[in-house]
């Protein structure tokens, strides 16, 4: 296993102290996984307290001291971050996550202190000095088989964020649980364990599963087997609700929206911001077909003004997992507005049409959003990658220079003011009508609009 050249500056360091420095976690799982490593945690046995492990640090790099009572220091070098770590067992003394009592001991074996964490997979070491992978609960032959699995019943228990941790890592591995993982999980949830986490532990379980999972759909699907989708009824609300079979020949709306889920994944970009607010879009853009489906009596399955029924629900959803209002703002246009590409392309929508949508939603986004729910299903053009509409709906959008923001405003307050007005609460309603007309076309130059005022405000004023 190949280390930044700190880690065996130090564990030399350590060695002649009588210590041993064993890099543990993600990073020996990743390397079996053949994965991008990231970060380096190592843990460090052998010595007396913390404050020995702090003075040999100290000597390379910065120090921050904000773990320490749990055991961690963090030791910065050249820019880079690195966990060292004690030993340390962790004892459930009240409920919520922070109820727990940190012992560190230095003396501790590997496999002791391994015991601690969740699954075989996250409880390999790399023995530096010795150059050997420690594994006493046998992850490499869970990583060979596909399987996560849990170390311990009772320490498993103690953090019920576990859950959402194993739906991550299946979606991300695309890994099933092992047997007794999934009824000691599907227990903990019908004992309401998860009750005591707060939202903020969640969101960022979330967020892996979201971005860090090539087939999020694996997570979700592991929700619902475990019955965690409780806490999300709005999620729940649209398992087995019909769809069209002309349309959605794929099945019902959660069918279609875990689908929609996995197309996005393909569309992402390298802002980690951006692609959260698409992939939280797409989860929730059917929303509303729970209480607007409706069946009619020739068989036909409607479902008339879902994207405007989904907003509450999206709203309701999102804020289970987080307070940011002015994101959880911007999500919503893209949900708002999901079918619009369709509508435009079938009703040949105008040039003004696409000017007033750029107002409420970045056209760029919305086809990206659109192009995941029109992909993410079984019909013909879908299977053949071909999204008619949304090219479309781009290319006339480019044309128009609306694509990524709207249309910019001919007028400004300063013109006004260098045309002879005094500024007035009548400015913000001249403007407002100037740009009403850029919209709808009447007027396209800025001339054009000097004129439009001269002729029916600045006259009026000098009268």
């Amino acid at each position: 296993m190949q280390l930044p050249n700190i880690i065996y500056t130090i564990s030399k360091d350590l060695k002649e102290q009588s210590a041993k420095a064993i890099v543990v976690g993600g990073s020996v799982r990743d390397y079996f996984l053949e994965l991008p490593i990231k970060d380096y945690d190592i843990e460090v046995y052998g010595l007396a307290c913390m404050e020995e492990l702090e003075v040999i640090l100290a000597q390379y790099g910065s120090v921050n001291l904000v773990g320490k009572s749990f055991g961690v220091l963090k030791f910065i070098y050249k820019g880079e971050e690195y966990d060292f770590s004690f030993p340390r067992i962790e004892e459930k003394i009240a409920s919520g996550h922070r109820g727990f009592e940190v012992f560190i001991d230095g003396e501790m074996s590997f496999k002791e202190a391994s015991k601690r964490r969740d699954f075989t997979i996250n409880a390999m070491g790399y023995d530096i000095e010795r150059g050997v992978f420690l594994d006493p609960y046998n992850g490499q032959e869970d990583i060979e088989l596909g399987i996560l699995r849990h170390i311990d019943d009772e320490t498993f228990i103690e953090d019920p964020l576990r859950l959402y941790r194993a739906v991550q890592f299946s979606a991300r591995f695309n890994y099933g649980l092992a047997e007794e993982t999934f009824e000691l999980c599907r227990s903990m949830v019908a004992n309401g364990m998860l009750d005591e986490l707060p939202k903020e532990r969640i969101y960022m379980e979330f967020k892996k599963l979201l971005l860090k999972s090539t087939r999020p759909s694996i997570g979700f699907e592991l929700m619902r087997e475990l019955d965690m989708l409780y806490y999300f009824p709005e999620l729940k609300s649209i398992i087995a609700v019909p769809q069209t079979p002309k349309w959605h020949p794929e099945g019902d709306v959660w069918v279609h929206t875990m689908m929609a889920v996995d197309k996005m994944v393909n569309f992402l970009g390298e802002d980690r911001r951006e692609n959260l607010r698409y992939m939280l879009a797409i989860l929730c853009h059917d929303l509303g077909k729970a209480t607007t489906t409706k069946i009619e009596k020739d068989g036909r399955i409607r479902s008339i003004g879902h994207e405007i029924a989904g907003l509450k629900p999206t709203k309701q959803f999102l804020y289970r997992l987080t307070n940011e209002h002015t994101f959880i703002a911007s999500i919503l246009p893209l949900v708002e507005h999901h079918l619009k590409p369709s509508q435009f392309y079938h009703n040949q929508a105008s040039d003004r049409a696409f000017r007033k949508l750029a107002t409420k939603v970045k056209i760029e986004e919305l086809v990206k959003v659109a192009r995941a729910d029109f992909l993410g299903r079984t019909t013909p053009e879908a299977l053949a990658e071909v999204y008619k509409a949304g090219d479309w709906m781009l290319e006339k959008a480019e044309a128009l220079d609306v694509s990524k923001k709207p249309l910019k405003a001919l007028i400004k307050g300063q013109d006004l003011i260098k045309m002879g007005l005094k500024p007035s609460s009548k400015f913000k309603y001249i403007l407002k009508k100037v740009y009403i007309l850029q919209l709808e076309g009447n007027i396209s130059k800025k001339e054009e609009a000097l004129e439009y005022i001269r002729v029916n405000y600045l006259e009026y004023e000098h009268e």
